[in-house]
């Protein structure tokens, strides 16, 4: 395994100090954060993602006139350059996604509610879109009085598209055709959640079995079965994301399951925390293990590297992404003196090549 494992960081510029997409080395032996740099000038990429190759990199630029951009990562700078840019066919784009063999982006729209497909050409860039779909509908809340597409996720074998619509209450199932990337109705066609629970994220076990939604207005996370045939996801267990004494205002964010499948983890915004649990092999269940809280402020993204030893914290309120180690044997973060001075950092993704 490497020694060393490249950082890519979306943010948001506006009203921020930071100017694009960042870029730092991971020491994968001492856990030192090293060598910042800005890797190229953008606006609003939010939200990005880097292709199966480690040769390419995909960021939305969030806005009422959303975009998609592709850039290719120079091997020995790490810098990015531009290759194209293609209307996102949506306001707000927030989250993007790529087949298992690099042959697609997907894209969900925020402010819109509709999801789009874009094919990847062979030197990277983004061929014209191949599908839209507009949701429709609303919930209960005042957030909810029209659809908000906040995630797209594909199935691990790449037949089924799950979509997190928050406005909606529902992950919406779609079946998934990787060569022309068109997305069509599944049966079923979604899976319910709870009147005012607000889907927003979504993160698959590596055994196939299990799906874990973090609901962003109720802070709660919904755990599913997932049928590999149908694509359907059957709920198990729904658990409070907070400590049961919490009295304030908070909003989930990020979901991720550790790499060896242990250990389930969320993010509090409000409580300003990171929530561990651990994951039942048999059935899928979560135990609450504990609360991170330690320098965390509005944590809206984190992420773990393959090796399972860190997760980085991304604090949006305070310009700063935090390292911690991971207790291998009881899954919860520790707190070290690492860190990064990066403005409104939004998204991190691991270059593991």
């Amino acid at each position: 395994m490497a020694k060393t494992i490249d950082v890519y960081f979306g943010t948001y510029t506006r009203n921020s100090p930071a100017e694009g997409i960042y870029h730092a080395e991971l020491d994968l032996a001492s856990g030192q954060l090293n060598n910042l740099k800005l890797a190229v000038k953008s606006s609003n990429p939010s939200f990005i993602e880097i292709h199966p190759s480690g040769k390419f990199l995909y960021a939305v630029a969030e806005g009422k006139a959303g975009q998609v951009k592709a850039f290719s990562i120079n091997p020995k700078t790490k810098k990015l350059k531009l290759l194209n840019q293609r209307s996102s066919t949506g306001a707000a784009p927030c989250y993007i996604s790529l087949d298992k063999n690099g042959k697609n982006l997907l894209v969900a729209n925020y402010s819109s509610g509709n999801v789009a497909v874009f094919p990847i050409q062979s030197d990277g860039s983004l061929g014209e879109v191949s599908f839209t779909m507009q949701h429709h509908g609303s919930s209960i809340t005042r957030r909810q009085k029209g659809p908000h597409a906040h995630s797209i996720n594909l199935s691990q074998d790449n037949r089924f598209a799950y979509v997190a619509d928050l406005g909606l209450d529902k992950i919406m199932i779609y079946k998934f055709d990787v060569k022309t990337g068109v997305l069509k109705a599944n049966n079923p066609p979604f899976a319910k959640l709870k009147p005012g629970a607000g889907p927003r994220h979504l993160s698959f076990h590596p055994n196939g079995r299990f799906a874990y939604v973090i609901n962003e207005l109720d802070e709660t996370i919904t755990v599913f079965g997932q049928d590999a045939q149908t694509g359907a996801l059957t709920e198990i267990q729904n658990i409070s994301t907070l400590p049961s004494d919490f009295k304030g205002v908070s909003w989930c964010a990020e979901v991720r399951v550790h790499p060896n499948g242990k250990f389930l983890y969320g993010s509090n915004r409000g409580h300003d925390s990171i929530v561990t649990y651990r994951i039942d092999p048999e059935n899928g269940k979560l135990k609450l293990l504990g609360f991170q809280n330690k320098g965390i402020d509005n944590p809206r993204n984190f992420n773990i590297d393959a090796s399972g030893k860190y997760c980085l914290v991304g604090n949006q309120d305070n310009d700063t992404v935090l390292l911690f180690r991971i207790n291998q044997q009881t899954g919860l973060l520790e707190p070290t003196a690492n860190s990064l001075n990066i403005g409104k950092p939004i998204c991190i993704r691991f270059l593991e090549k």
